[in-house]
């Protein structure tokens, strides 16, 4: 089942493909694409097609690189002048950034005061900003509005239905929502429990991290909760910048009593993967991250890689997308992030599948028993965005799992689902790896495409495409409030 091992190929390649179409599409409004490059199985005939993964820390193979060493992400050194109480601003040049920059396989809290991060920040300035110390400020991107909505035990997740047609293989991002960067919603106790046994159970294939993560794995834990508290202030406070309260839970806990990442796994069902800028080369590779919800891979097969290594096996990368990946990861400013989503379809609600789980086997056939309620839509809803301090680019998405019998009034949603199940091109489609569900699903979005019809839900014989209020559709906050009680 080598296929599924790639899904690093499939779940980090998308948010490095991300990348090109990434900053472009981003600036012009544009939607959404289809799982990470997908986050899928590629299947043909209802089997498994395998390609093999690399898992091993290598040097970099690229010819003729771009001189990225040369080339810094836009400088964040001007928000210091915002905190006269804690140090005095002084100017220092990209260029002596440059000069001195803290490697990359460096504790910051080890080093000299004058190495700098890519973003221009000293370390002795770093340190003496101290914990949790204001991001929005730093990052240019605005702590989110409270939710006071919002109720854990009947909350929801927005509707996102990102199908498109014509179905083709673009990125599809938009500017990043800020107040919904991290989304929760009615299955987190379930989440926060499962994601603390995989990772007991699995260690380091669900949790890791190399030296010089230390800054950008701190900073990010600090982000996500100053985030959480100001969503969710219902349920989430900080005590002394020390002592994480966490209602749903009912616990507290010492955000130094762990590593940051594991703070982040006791409290957020949310995946993050973080990159580094190497001071050597300009390149950015997979330093730090937990991924609990990836289908057929690990985060111990891909840590210390390259992005063109993530990707090696992915047909045309090096040709057709290396360059165009690693200059979006040099130039991605602290306060553009971006989204996007993607999609498959499952039986069930598989989160965490490594290589030989009985899961797979559910892949190879059409299954002549399977019932259309235990049919989902698997959405993966990604974010990809730069740390202001650490200048590490972090993606993050979550997996949710929606009924496929909830499109059945969803005006649009059974026709576009069906065509491009029925119609999309079928390279792409194997790539997908929907072929398992098909023989339950059409039918029944037929079914329920023609009920829309004749109910006046869509116009009659109306042209299939993109919805209109894309990744969602039409009346979708109606339904969504009122399933949730408000």
């Amino acid at each position: 089942m080598d296929a599924l091992n790639n899904q690093a190929s499939l779940l980090l390649a998308g948010l490095f493909l991300v990348a090109l179409t990434g900053l472009y599409l981003a600036v012009r409004g544009s939607s959404f694409m289809s799982r990470f490059c997908d986050h899928k199985v590629k299947i043909s005939n209802g089997r498994l097609q395998s390609w093999s993964a690399s898992s091993a820390e290598k040097p970099s193979t690229a010819s003729s690189p771009p001189p990225y060493v040369d080339i810094l992400p836009p400088q964040r050194r001007h928000t210091l002048a915002s905190f006269p109480d804690v140090l005095s601003y002084k100017e220092v040049s990209e260029k002596e950034v440059g000069q001195h920059m803290l490697p990359m396989t460096a504790d910051y809290r080890e080093c000299t005061d004058e190495k700098y991060t890519p973003t221009g920040f000293s370390a002795a300035e770093v340190r003496a900003l101290g914990d949790f110390p204001d991001y929005a400020e730093l990052s240019g991107v605005p702590l989110p509005q409270p939710y006071h909505e919002f109720d854990i035990d009947k909350a929801l997740p927005r509707p996102y239905r990102p199908f498109r047609w014509s179905y083709h293989q673009t990125m599809s991002l938009t500017k990043l929502e800020t107040d919904w960067w991290i989304e929760l919603e009615n299955t987190y106790r379930e989440r926060v429990a499962q994601r603390r046994e995989l990772y007991a159970k699995h260690g380091s294939a669900v949790l890791g991290y190399l030296p010089g993560s230390e800054l950008a794995c701190k900073e990010l834990m600090e982000m996500v909760l100053q985030f959480i508290c100001a969503r969710y202030p219902q349920y989430f406070f900080l005590e002394d910048k020390r002592i994480l309260h966490n209602k749903i839970l009912g616990t507290k806990q010492d955000v130094k009593s762990k590593h940051p990442l594991e703070i982040l796994i006791d409290n957020v069902p949310e995946d993050f993967g973080i990159m580094l800028r190497d001071e050597k080369t300009g390149y950015y590779f997979l330093r730090a991250g937990v991924i609990c919800s990836s289908l057929g891979w690990n985060v111990g097969t891909k840590i210390g890689l390259q992005l063109h290594q993530i990707h090696e096996t992915i047909p045309d990368y090096k040709e057709k997308m290396q360059f165009s990946m690693d200059r979006f990861f040099t130039k991605m400013p602290v306060d553009k992030p971006i989204q996007r989503g993607s999609w498959g379809m499952e039986v069930g609600q598989p989160l965490y599948m490594p290589q030989g789980d009985p899961h797979e086997t559910l892949r190879l056939s059409q299954d002549p028993a399977l019932r259309l309620e235990d049919c989902n839509l698997r959405v993966d809803w990604q974010t990809l965005r730069r740390l202001p301090f650490s200048a590490a680019v972090v993606f993050n998405f979550k997996a949710l799992f929606t009924p496929v019998t909830e499109f059945r009034d969803e005006p649009g949603v059974p026709a576009l689902a069906a065509k491009v199940l029925k119609e999309g091109k079928k390279n792409l489609m194997d790539y997908k790896g929907t072929w398992h569900v098909e023989h339950v699903v059409v039918p029944n979005l037929e079914k329920w495409a023609q009920e829309q019809e004749d109910k006046g839900l869509v116009p009659k014989g109306w042209e299939v495409s993109t919805l209109d209020d894309s990744p969602w559709y039409s009346g979708w906050q109606e339904k969504w409030h009122r399933q949730q009680g408000y």
